[in-house]
Parts: structure tokens; C-alpha cells; sequence
């Protein structure tokens, strides 16, 4: 199977059960709202390290957010309910609340839900104070600039993680426009994110190691300097350059539909092939075959 000139491999993507939340952050300016929500989705580009994984899934109009002001909607993933909480308080205490202006409000209207702004609020030094709205209680926590308005319960929700696309390109210019080409497409998506910078991984992984205190190691199969060296290569002679895009996302739909437009956006001259990352279908719980895809199924 073919996009333009792309062969399009037969497998599939291997993606894992995972938590996720969404949180809108407002500010009294744009520029301001983005600021806190690059700082909050900071150093969140997988669980082997960060403990979770996090992106801004787009901007948001004042006409769209709660107290109509300029924002930007955050997705943010764990393992479990629980470490999604713990990240929530984390990271809006540390970088939201932080930030001139901001407020936090949840995103999600799911049937389970964290203590965030009522474990926050301890900040306040008993000089807080709550309010319920909509049947909704906020706390206004008071810092120097006014009071930090944040919701005292965020959604969460089971989510998925782990979709990915593997670009393999002759070389790293073509390779890294059609990856950036395939991550602008996807994020025209609703519900995804793509947790490494700007959406794109070099350093794609393999489970195990030969390092016995390593859970993972770089993927050998598809290093080009390795082609020569090891008998497993995966790359033709012509694949100079391979490129991984990941998808988390609040549902397998919203992944799989992230994936198709990926797919669309990076076939061109100088892809060789695109393919998944996979562990022979062993790991995770979730399979997103990619000519299915193309063909107009889910999975």
C-alpha cells in the first residue's frame, strides 16, 4: 500500500492503557496563558522518566474558555488515576500558579475525579477562600498579583498512549519537514497530543538492554550508523534518516484518527517508507494497523 510514493508498511502500533486529564489554563493575556502551559508540559515526553506525559493540545479563544479569557488546553497522562493527580498538583502548583495572571479549571467532566485546587489551597496560609459555581467549587488562593483561581476537582479518564508513526527518509531534511508536516496535520486533531519537542523523537526506544539496569535502549533496528554493524538492521541502504512521532490521546479513536492525518501529511518524495513501533503485539493493549487505517477502519 502507497500514499504518493510512500509505502505504507503492514503493521501496526502498539499503544498502552494509560489516565489522562485535560486542564484550561487562562491568563490575562495569550502570550501569558502559553507561558504557563509550556512550563506546566515541560520535561513530560514519556513515563519511563518523567512520570508522566503532557502537551498543549491547542489554544483557546476568550468566547471558549470559563472566565472568557485568552487560553490553552493541556492534556496530561499517567500510568493511573492517581499519578495523574499527583502531577495535577505538581505541576499547576509549581508552574500555573506560578505564572502572572493564570487561572486553572478543569477540563474534563469524567466520572472519576482528583483533589487539586483543595490540596493547592493550603498555599493560601489560611487566607483562602472557596466558592462554588455552576455546582462547581473554585478556590481563590490570594498570591501578589491578585488571587490564583483554581478548581477544586479535575476529570480524569482512561486514556491511551504509545501510537506512533516511524518516518523512514533518505535523508534528515526530508525525513524532519515530512515529520513536521505530519505533526502540524495531526494536531488538527481533537483529544491528542505529541509529548516530545514539537512532536518529534530521535532517540526512539526498545524495551530491555544490554545494560541489565536499563528497562530501555536506543532501537538498533533503525539507527542508520548501526546498518552496517548489526545483523537485525531494519533499514534499506537508501534510509539515511528515521524519525518516531508519538500520540497520546484521550481515546483510541482520537489516536487513530491523529495517526491517518499523520500518515497523509508525511508521504512524500524522499519518505522511503512509513511504518510502527511495535513489541510483536505482547505489551500493550491496543493495535492500530495502518493499512486498516487507510482503508477507513479504526484498527
Amino acid at each position: 500500500m502507497r500514499i504518493k510514493t510512500t509505502e505504507i508498511v503492514d503493521t501496526f502500533a502498539e499503544a498502552f492503557k494509560m489516565w489522562g486529564t485535560r486542564v484550561i489554563i487562562t491568563a490575562q493575556t495569550r502570550e501569558w496563558a502559553l507561558a504557563a502551559a509550556r512550563s506546566m508540559t515541560g520535561f513530560a515526553t514519556s513515563v519511563i522518566g518523567c512520570k508522566c506525559e503532557a502537551g498543549i493540545e491547542r489554544e483557546l479563544p476568550a468566547a471558549d474558555t470559563p472566565d472568557r479569557r485568552p487560553g490553552v488546553s493541556v492534556l496530561l497522562f499517567a500510568m493511573d488515576a492517581a499519578g495523574v493527580g499527583k502531577r495535577l498538583v505538581e505541576r499547576i502548583g509549581q508552574c500555573v500558579m506560578t505564572c502572572p495572571t493564570t487561572a486553572c479549571y478543569n477540563g474534563i467532566d469524567g466520572e472519576q475525579s482528583m483533589v487539586v485546587g483543595g490540596q493547592l489551597r493550603y498555599f493560601g496560609d489560611a487566607y483562602q477562600a472557596s466558592k462554588v459555581l455552576g455546582g462547581q467549587r473554585l478556590w481563590r488562593i490570594p498570591v501578589m498579583d491578585g488571587e490564583f483561581v483554581v478548581d477544586d476537582r479535575f476529570g480524569v479518564q482512561p486514556g491511551v498512549g504509545g501510537g506512533n508513526l516511524l518516518i523512514l527518509g533518505g535523508t534528515m531534511t526530508t525525513t524532519l519537514g515530512a515529520a513536521r508536516a505530519a505533526v502540524k496535520a495531526m494536531r488538527e486533531a481533537a483529544g491528542v497530543i505529541m509529548p516530545f519537542p514539537d512532536g518529534v523523537v530521535r532517540s526512539g526506544s526498545k524495551v530491555g538492554s544490554k545494560y541489565k539496569t536499563l528497562m530501555a535502549s536506543t532501537n538498533h533496528q533503525y539507527c542508520p550508523t548501526l546498518r552496517g554493524i548489526v545483523d537485525d538492521s531494519a533499514l534499506a541502504a537508501d534510509e539515511g534518516c528515521v524519525l518516531e512521532i508519538v500520540i497520546d490521546g484521550l481515546s483510541e479513536d482520537a489516536v487513530a484518527d491523529a495517526m491517518r492525518r499523520g500518515m497523509h501529511a508525511a508521504a512524500r518524495r524522499g519518505i522511503r517508507r512509513i511504518a510502527a513501533g511495535n513489541y510483536g503485539g505482547n505489551l500493550g493493549q491496543f493495535q492500530i494497523h495502518l493499512h486498516q487505517l487507510l482503508d477507513g477502519g479504526k484498527a
